[in-house]
């Protein structure tokens, strides 16, 4: 690919702004801190690997920034930073996972002999680009196991943007059509349009297209009429957090479509690393759903769409219920119901 989702340079962060896809490419340099966090919080990145791959980066650059000569000073200044991360999106799990790992990395780094504010500098800048490194081949094992499930010819479904742009590199959901693709499956994807940030028409339509990979953006509300047309032959969507018990929370409208397939026939995957699991989560009743702010809902590129006065609601999220899911596909395999048992295994499985 010729862009990244986010880079690291000596003199910050720098983040592809996906609010300015796909008329522009242009990326948002974060010199602080506060400035990657505000870039979360306001799209500047999103997809939840992307966010806590983004997350590790930024307390890399607390550290790189500090003008802490103390390692404990150093220490305590690394903790704010990630306490302010942290509060950037309740949703996607894998920033509180990136952030844990950060934690933990510093927590080994001021044990070893000779601990100093700078080795702890460099071992958080070293921790950030494994843990980037890590997630784009994480994608691409993700990608190989869901393309197994993914037939020749296939006319996939799919919600919101879970492609590179949604991650360090390659994608979940799109890393398993990327796959697919590679070995000379004839595959063909159908993008709902997601509103309100349109992800599906903006981002995952760019990415796909730049990639040589037809695909056609629909409407929405469009999607289970082209299943009873039988125009899709599977669904695949990517996922902020999965429930021990196997319900995943979504982009909102994820639910939707995984009821529609049910009422189909139509197989339901869900494509997500396995940093998305939340074990400590035991269904989706107890996943945070974000609320977003009203503007994202009333205007779109300039316009508005709703009467001054008239509230809205806007949940960012959804949860699809685990008994809807046909299989999630990790890097360590695909599980099958039921899943509070084969997520578990391969949890198990990639520990050891």
């Amino acid at each position: 690919m010729s862009w990244r989702t986010l880079r690291w340079a000596d003199d910050g962060v720098y983040l592809l702004d996906q609010r300015a896809l796909p008329e522009r490419e242009v990326e948002v340099a974060c010199r602080s801190v506060e400035e990657v966090a505000r870039a979360i919080e306001e799209l500047v990145v999103r997809g939840a690997p992307a966010i806590g791959c983004a997350a590790a980066l930024g307390v890399a650059l607390a550290a790189r920034r500090s003008e802490a000569r103390d390692i404990a000073v150093l220490a305590r200044e690394t903790a704010h930073a990630r306490a302010r991360l942290l509060r950037t999106r309740p949703t996607a799990v894998n920033l509180a996972w990136a952030l844990a790992r950060m934690e933990r990395c510093e927590a080994e780094a001021m044990r070893a002999p000779g601990a100093s504010a700078v080795s702890l500098r460099a071992a958080l800048l070293a921790e950030a680009h494994a843990v980037v490194a890590e997630d784009e081949r994480i994608c691409r094992a993700l990608g190989r196991a869901g393309a197994e499930l993914v037939p020749d010819p296939a006319r996939v479904l799919t919600h919101c943007n879970a492609g590179a742009l949604a991650t360090a590199g390659y994608g979940t959901a799109l890393g398993v059509v990327r796959a697919a693709v590679a070995q000379g499956k004839r595959v063909s994807v159908l993008a709902d349009e997601t509103r309100p940030f349109l992800q599906g028409a903006r981002l995952t339509a760019w990415e796909l297209h730049r990639d040589g990979i037809p695909v056609t953006v629909i409407a929405d509300s469009m999607a289970a009429h082209l299943m009873r047309l039988r125009e899709v032959d599977l669904v695949i969507v990517g996922a902020d957090r999965i429930a021990a018990n196997g319900d995943v929370a979504n982009k909102i409208g994820t639910y939707g479509v995984a009821l529609a397939a049910r009422a189909h026939g139509i197989p339901f995957y869900v494509a997500a690393p396995l940093s998305t699991l939340d074990p400590h989560t035991p269904s989706g009743a107890a996943i945070p759903i974000e609320e977003r702010g009203r503007e994202e809902m009333a205007r779109v590129a300039g316009r508005t769409l709703i009467p001054d006065g008239v509230p809205v609601r806007h949940p960012a999220f959804d949860v699809t219920p685990a008994e809807l899911v046909t299989a999630i596909v990790t890097e360590a395999g695909v599980a099958r119901a039921p899943y509070d048992a084969s997520l578990a295994e391969l949890l198990r499985a990639s520990r050891a």
